[in-house]
């Protein structure tokens, strides 16, 4: 076989290798580019709701005896109380306590809650605020106060989006007869993104 021909061979194997890497690896992220790019929308304009707007919930009360045994907070036994008491779910973002002051902070997509409580007398108030499902959505979007899974899923799903984007660009350079054009449709965007950036930082 001439080299010719084995380079053909060769070329041929890559192309429909690439081919199907990005057939499967496209249908697997439709449904990350569908989430990603609404919900890029959604960020870029805050204000819009869908009218589905926060619930907040203030509330006050004292804390059962024995929070503070020997004048050291039990967090867990606080943390237990609020959230038995007022439904909160969310994983615990920060709590601390000085001689006269205690709190814990909440969060997760669209969530947060708090709960300040004073040291000496068990007195407490609450505050809970359960935004909208955009703005969940927006929250799952950026990996705000989501756990690891979550952080893992958007590790993947960009991962994904790069081999999809790169045998995408792989298949076009197979194609001789349009390779040049699109490599400079490709150039040309990238040149636009460059100066779009630049002018928004500037």
């Amino acid at each position: 076989m001439f080299s010719s021909d084995r380079r053909r061979l060769r070329g041929a194997r890559a192309q429909r290798w690439f081919r199907w890497l990005h057939s499967y690896t496209s249908m697997i992220s439709l449904l990350i580019v569908l989430f990603f790019g609404a919900t890029g929308i959604t960020l870029n304009h805050p204000t819009w709701t869908l009218g589905d707007h926060a619930d907040h919930t203030a509330a006050s009360g004292t804390l059962p005896v024995g929070f503070a045994p020997s004048g050291i907070v039990d967090f867990l036994a606080v943390s237990e109380y609020a959230r038995a008491t007022y439904g909160i779910t969310a994983e615990v973002s920060d709590y601390g306590a000085d001689p006269a002051q205690g709190h814990i902070s909440y969060a997760g997509p669209g969530y947060a809650a708090s709960i300040v409580f004073d040291v000496a007398t068990g007195a407490y108030t609450v505050d809970v605020e359960q935004q909208g499902f955009v703005a969940v959505l927006n929250d799952l979007h950026k990996g705000r106060s989501t756990n690891g899974s979550w952080n893992w899923t958007i590790d993947l799903a960009g991962g994904l989006l790069v081999v999809v984007a790169v045998t995408g660009l792989g298949i076009q350079l197979f194609l001789r007869k349009r390779r040049g054009r699109l490599l400079g449709i490709a150039a040309a965007g990238a040149v636009l993104v460059c100066i779009v950036g630049y002018l928004t930082l500037a």
